[in-house]
């Protein structure tokens, strides 16, 4: 277990902590900052949120730089990743902030690709993200983030930017799935 996939642990842990300031009201009142009023447990959980983005991009850099690589890195970070994303995104339609048909579409891809890595990792493959997939990681961030901190900054001069962000982040969530299964195609067109 190295330093890597202990940070994917922890990105994995903060999830329920981030769930209970978004979901508990501890009345706390509201913050208003750069034109967005929000609940400040929501803004601790979207704090939450970003801090374990960030622990993303920090765990990759760490096995890149340190030559930390391993299966489980490989497996273990993206697994870390689905579920904060996805535990986010519920959490999202539930505060009537996100399309549910958007958060679906998202969801089901994140599934159906998480099946495919599965049938790889039976045939000894495991296959890491590659550059689509990671600006596909990034546009979820930023939507997630700007939609959870109620479109900050930019609610002020009357810009949807968290909704176009989260539009975005659809393009490139179906875009990189398409690009995932084409990529693998052999696998599914070999099995019998």
């Amino acid at each position: 277990m190295n330093l890597p996939n202990k940070i994917s642990l922890f990105r994995i842990f903060l999830i329920p902590i981030f769930m209970v300031f978004m979901l508990v009201d501890f009345g706390f009142g509201e913050v208003s900052l750069l034109g967005a009023t929000i609940p400040v447990g929501h803004l601790i959980g979207a704090l939450i949120f970003i801090f374990a983005s960030i622990t993303d991009f920090i765990d990759g850099y760490i096995a890149r730089k340190h030559n930390l690589v391993t299966n489980m890195g490989k497996f273990l970070d993206p697994l870390a990743d689905k579920l904060l994303v996805s535990a986010a995104l519920i959490l999202l339609v539930s505060l009537e902030l996100a399309p549910a048909w958007v958060v679906i579409v998202i969801i089901s891809r994140e599934f159906a690709v998480t099946g495919l890595r599965l049938i790889l990792a039976g045939g000894g493959e495991v296959v890491a993200a590659n550059q689509l997939g990671k600006i596909k990681m990034w546009t979820q961030t930023v939507a997630i983030s700007a939609l959870l901190l109620g479109n900050i900054g930019f609610e002020m001069i009357g810009f949807p930017f968290a909704t176009i962000m989260l539009y975005v982040c659809l393009v490139f969530t179906v875009w990189s799935g398409w690009d995932y299964f084409y990529l693998n195609r052999r696998v599914l067109l070999d099995s019998k």
